[in-house]
């Protein structure tokens, strides 16, 4: 019986009379009495052939019924006609070896043929769900206006490898259950929490009139955008509202991108300032209200340490973001760092040591951050260390100069040092990045409960969530502007040594590129405070010397250059190149009157392969490499890639590249 099976389900012949028709398409280019012979006789062998098709699936049919089948009649009778529709699938080839009547009706209620595939009848069905041992699709199947689960499974036999396997699969209609269970979907409630990030620069120096008629037309925008979506809108306090609509609304919303975000913009004060706004949005079909107001807690967190004018939208298993590409406001109140500096002063004093680290590959920012933190450690009488790799560092000078410092004995340390230092008590301090995937010891992070977060950066998805203190400030120029602030409140000028105000200068001078982009008013009244201790800005120079061969590699870099959109450069380096030297190319790209934004992508000595961006801020370059798991700031950005080439990365930089264009050409129109 397998034998016959086997002769039945031989292949057909559709390549052999495309080969055929072919042929004859060929002989009439040398004679075409000839040729017509050839396609009458081709079309002869065609019509025998669908004839000889048609009585064959006749038969496979009889036997399919015959060798299923044997049982008592009326048993075998019920299952032929099956009131489900159901076919029958070689797995191997995915065509159709036997279907009952309810599939015909279901797929337009006529026969096919034998070697019909599955997917003319059912177009995209897909059988790998099946080869994975489920007995049911995970998607339902459209066929028509219809909507089908589909159960099925697995029918081998005794000669699997001449026969091939067969599939049964039933198809369930769930057109109604379908719809029900979308409308329940769209209809979930969701939670969002809106606030006016510049509520304060707004209304700073107003007339009472015109504090009125500005909340008042932001009120009346507010209530309008969501009247339209059937929502409910409470205000709680001067800037901070709380909306509460449904998912239905939340779908057209993204759909639209958010259009209030821009529409906020058209409110201005008599200054021309004008209003921006951030939502977090807490979503999900099987969470509470009180979780879901949790959510947008969390999601408006979010998007105002990324800068705000954005909204984030939080689910069980993930952050969205939109919009965000504004420049970031700086605050002039130094309330928080006042508040900040005395919290964190306690923590270090309730705690038996401190543990300083930044990011992998640590460099002057990273490094000069720590060592400001390394100083309010020492004020407060405990023990620091400075967590570093520094045999992968771009601060390697920096790092020698601190070394050599009497304060500084023994307190560059390796992660597996600090492991074994650690107890209960020890606290970590995180600066120059709030994502766990990139710090310099990420065992560390995991084992101490109790963490300070540093960081300049805009917030990514992934962050460290357990921090007791979380200093996440996208505005200022760089970790150690905000550590700068910090120590002004708990030290005095005399306890800070001049090696560390030139380290913390130093960070500050790298992030600002010698204070040409992304500088506010309090970044120069941070690098006045360290001048006036005692900072040598000759000195802070030479930590940014290289030597001769680092300088032929940059320029080489930058020779290598070339337009992959318009404004934008790309370099590829194929051989490794030290992350300072790729930085520095980038620098020096953007210099160039028609680059808007430069990236350079290389290998590192180390096997990874890096991506460096920069910009003067026309084009949101952390926008570009979040696309693809990296991130930064708008100006500065980076991302890296363990299991990946050059080759492979660059196909990925340009298609985040043509996306954020898009986008941003559609948000202009």
């Amino acid at each position: 019986m397998d034998k016959k099976l086997t002769k039945l389900l031989e292949p057909g012949f559709k390549t052999i009379f495309a080969m055929l028709i072919v042929f004859a398409l060929v002989t009439a280019y040398f004679s075409v009495p000839v040729a017509i012979v050839e396609g009458v006789l081709v079309i002869l062998v065609f019509v025998f052939y669908k004839n000889k098709s048609r009585r064959r699936s006749d038969r496979i049919r009889k036997y399919v019924d015959t060798l299923a089948f044997q049982i008592d009649n009326a048993s075998k009778n019920t299952i032929i006609h099956f009131p489900l529709p159901m076919v029958i699938l070689r797995l191997d080839t995915g065509e159709i070896v036997w279907e009952n009547d309810g599939f015909e009706q279901m797929t337009g209620g006529y026969k096919r043929v034998f070697d019909t595939h599955i997917t003319e009848v059912v177009p995209g069905f897909d059988t790998k769900w099946i080869l994975e041992g489920k007995n049911c699709c995970p998607f339902d199947i459209q066929v028509g206006e219809r909507k089908y689960n589909v159960y099925g499974n697995i029918v081998k036999g005794p000669n699997v490898e001449k026969s091939g396997l067969l599939s049964t699969l039933f198809w369930v209609d769930v057109t109604e259950f379908s719809a029900l269970r979308e409308k329940y979907r769209r209809s979930r409630p969701v939670v969002a929490s809106i606030h006016i990030d510049n509520h304060e620069e707004l209304f700073k120096g107003l007339s009472e009139a015109e504090k009125s008629t500005i909340n008042a037309e932001i009120d009346r925008m507010l209530a309008d955008w969501l009247q339209k979506s059937g929502g409910l809108l409470r205000k709680l306090e001067r800037a901070k509202y709380l909306a509460v609509f449904e998912t239905e609304a939340l779908l057209r919303m993204t759909a639209a991108k958010f259009p209030i975000i821009e529409q906020m913009h058209e409110i201005k004060n008599s200054e021309g300032l004008s209003a921006t706004l951030s939502i977090g949005i807490g979503k999900g079909e099987e969470t509470d209200l009180g979780e879901l107001y949790r959510y947008a807690g969390l999601s408006i967190d979010m998007a105002l340490s990324r800068g705000g004018d954005q909204v984030v939208i939080k689910s069980p298993t993930a952050f969205e973001f939109y919009g965000g590409q504004s420049k970031e406001i700086e605050k002039r109140s130094k309330v928080k760092s006042r508040v900040v500096a005395n919290a964190l002063a306690q923590l270090i004093r309730d705690s038996s040591q401190v543990f300083v680290m930044g990011h992998r590959v640590s460099d002057l920012d990273s490094i000069g951050s720590a060592a400001g933190v390394v100083a309010l450690a020492r004020k407060c009488g405990r023990r620091p260390y400075i967590i570093c790799d520094r045999t992968a560092t771009a601060a390697g000078e920096l790092i020698d100069r601190l070394a050599a410092l009497p304060e500084y004995d023994g307190i560059f340390i390796t992660e597996q040092e600090a492991i074994m230092l650690a107890d209960a008590q020890t606290l970590l301090v995180v600066v120059d990045t709030s994502r766990p995937d990139i710090v310099e010891a990420p065992e560390l992070l995991e084992t101490i409960p109790k963490i300070t977060v540093i960081d300049h950066h805009r917030r990514a998805a992934s962050y460290i969530e357990t921090a007791a203190i979380n200093m996440n400030e996208p505005y200022a120029s760089s970790a150690s502007e905000l550590v700068t602030e910090l120590i002004q409140y708990v030290l005095s000028p005399q306890e800070l040594l001049k090696g560390e105000a030139e380290a913390l200068l130093a960070g500050i001078v790298l992030d600002t590129k010698s204070f040409t982009v992304k500088t506010g008013v309090r970044t120069f009244e941070a690098a006045a405070y360290l001048k006036q201790i005692g900072a040598d800005t000759v000195d802070v120079r030479k930590m940014f010397s290289g030597n001769l061969d680092g300088y032929i590699k940059r320029y080489q870099l930058i020779s290598d250059a070339r337009h992959m959109c318009p404004g934008i450069s790309l370099v590829v380096a194929r051989s490794t190149t030290p992350r300072a030297v790729a930085a520095q190319a980038a620098d020096e790209l953007i210099n160039i009157s028609d680059v808007a934004a430069a990236f350079v992508v290389f290998p590192e000595p180390g096997g990874a392969t890096c991506i460096s961006g920069r910009s003067y801020g026309k084009v949101n370059v952390q926008f570009v490499l979040e696309k693809i798991g990296g991130g930064g700031s708008m100006n500065m950005a980076g991302a890296q890639f363990s299991d990946k080439s050059p080759d492979e990365v660059v196909p990925m930089l340009q298609k985040a590249v043509e996306e954020y264009l898009s986008e941003t050409k559609k948000k202009e129109e």
